[in-house]
């Protein structure tokens, strides 16, 4: 990437945050590679409740992502891996973004911080779980230096899934 990146703030993610993600992935676009629709409130309340446990316990989550005005735009960061298939006990880092912050770097500077924030709470890799047709968050897996190391067929869509991983 040639161009600096924005600086991003993170934060742990609040209960009132699961309204803004609610809000904010109700975007087909968004939501392409995520099952085509938002979930209901009650499941990013659960996801936000989750969060603030994994920071407790483990020193990192999906951490809300802020612009200048403090207004939540999405969410990057990490969490274990918890399906019954794919990298069974890995962790995995991603991310989603509001539409409108699409192409800005943001993404991309806020993994960045995810990977220093994982160093310093002792993973010793991360992989990121990406939709085999999803070229744009592959992009950001390669701007991390991560590299393709698996492939899945997810259970419920039958759909191609790629596995990047990354040693820290």
């Amino acid at each position: 990437m040639n161009r600096a990146l924005p600086a991003v703030r993170l934060r742990v993610p609040t209960h009132e945050d699961a309204v803004a993600w609610h809000r904010i992935f109700d975007d087909p676009d968004v939501m392409e590679f995520h099952g085509g629709a938002s979930a209901e409130l009650s499941v990013y309340e659960e996801l936000t409740a989750r969060q603030r446990r994994h920071d407790a316990e483990l020193g990192f989550c999906l951490w809300s992502m802020l612009d200048e005005s403090g207004e939540v735009f999405g969410f990057t960061g990490a969490q274990p891996w918890e399906r019954d298939w794919g990298p069974a006990g890995e962790i995995e880092i991603g991310w989603r973004l509001a539409r409108a912050h699409w192409g800005n770097g943001f993404v991309t500077a806020a993994a960045l911080e995810t990977l220093e924030r994982l160093r310093a709470a002792g993973p010793k890799s991360v992989v990121a779980m990406v939709d085999a047709r999803n070229s744009r968050s592959a992009a950001v897996a390669r701007r991390l230096g991560m590299r393709l190391a698996e492939t899945y067929t997810t259970p419920v869509s039958g759909r191609e899934s790629h596995c990047y991983r990354l040693e820290l």
